[in-house]
């Protein structure tokens, strides 16, 4: 019984002796953030700035803006729908400016 002991006490020093900490240097560079206030408030289709339903339609010709959304940060949450019946959300600034969120 006392082999045991000690061999399971040697077991944990030999595991306690190869753990090794791990560091992290992050390098200074420069980068630039795009921060997003996610509480979007439903609005009219209608209400969408000029620049972001031409933005629409330039670059989604066969899509329709079946619901839009806006937050205090000016930017649009839109859910379209293609001709074809795929749909999806797409996100924009003011100036119609494509945002990845």
């Amino acid at each position: 019984m006392k082999k045991l002991i000690l061999a399971a006490a040697l077991v944990c020093i030999g595991f306690a002796t190869t753990a090794q900490e791990v560091t992290t240097e992050v390098q200074n560079e420069d980068v630039t953030l795009t921060t997003t206030d996610q509480d979007f408030q439903e609005i009219s289709v209608t209400d969408l700035p000029e620049a972001v339903s031409a933005a629409v339609s330039k670059d989604y010709p066969t899509a329709s803006i079946d619901k839009a959304y806006k937050n205090s940060s000016d930017q649009y949450k839109l859910d379209l729908s293609l001709e074809d019946g795929t749909s999806g959300t797409v996100y924009a600034d003011a100036e119609g400016n494509w945002l990845e969120l």
